[in-house]
């Protein structure tokens, strides 16, 4: 039963759509309209808004952490935490008030691993960061960052947060199937750049 509701409020935190509460909010319209048609940072980003891009990512990434930590809290059982992450995430990708089409996950996930294994999620932000010096793709930087998160957190944390980090890497790369197609193409755009 802690788990359920674990499940039930990590998905209600994840639903919320930050990204498009916030470029209305801001006069700019549904910014399901634009670009990419997703919900989240790098496409609030190419509306030119910096600060309302940051504030996007800063939300979605608070609300896979709150997820965590309010489980966690509220709950004993080691698991509720992470389930609460996973499907804060879920929650994020599949919102039940935008007819389940919402964001891709990398930055409500962060939020999850930041919560569940910090030193871990330091970590990811990192390998990102890094890869987006090397390939200024901020697809195959997030998608470097997912790829690495279950090892860092063996290495910097334990087995339940590298189950955690494995679990979500998958809708996160399931949802990037166009970008993959894109890069391998050699047709992804660079960070700054429309679509």
């Amino acid at each position: 039963m802690e788990l359920l509701l674990a499940a039930a409020l990590g998905a209600l935190l994840g639903s919320i759509p930050f990204g498009l509460v916030l470029t209305r909010a801001a006069g700019l319209g549904d910014i399901r309209r634009i670009g990419s048609g997703n919900i989240g940072a790098t496409n609030v980003l190419r509306t030119g808004r910096k600060g309302l891009a940051a504030a996007t990512l800063l939300l979605d990434s608070g609300k896979g952490a709150a997820a965590v930590l309010a489980a966690g809290a509220l709950w004993g059982n080691p698991w509720a935490g992470p389930v609460a992450g996973f499907s804060a995430m879920l929650g994020h990708l599949f919102p039940p008030w935008l007819g389940f089409r919402g964001g891709k996950g990398v930055a409500t996930g962060l939020g999850v691993l930041l919560a569940a294994a910090p030193l871990a999620g330091l970590a990811a932000c990192g390998v990102w960061l890094a890869a987006a010096a090397l390939t200024r793709i901020s697809s195959a930087s997030a998608l470097a960052a997912v790829a690495a998160s279950p090892l860092l957190c063996l290495l910097l944390a334990d087995w339940r947060a590298a189950v955690l980090a494995l679990a979500m890497a998958a809708p996160i790369v399931w949802r990037h199937e166009g970008n993959i197609r894109r890069l391998l193409a050699g047709t992804e755009p660079r960070i700054g750049e429309g679509r």
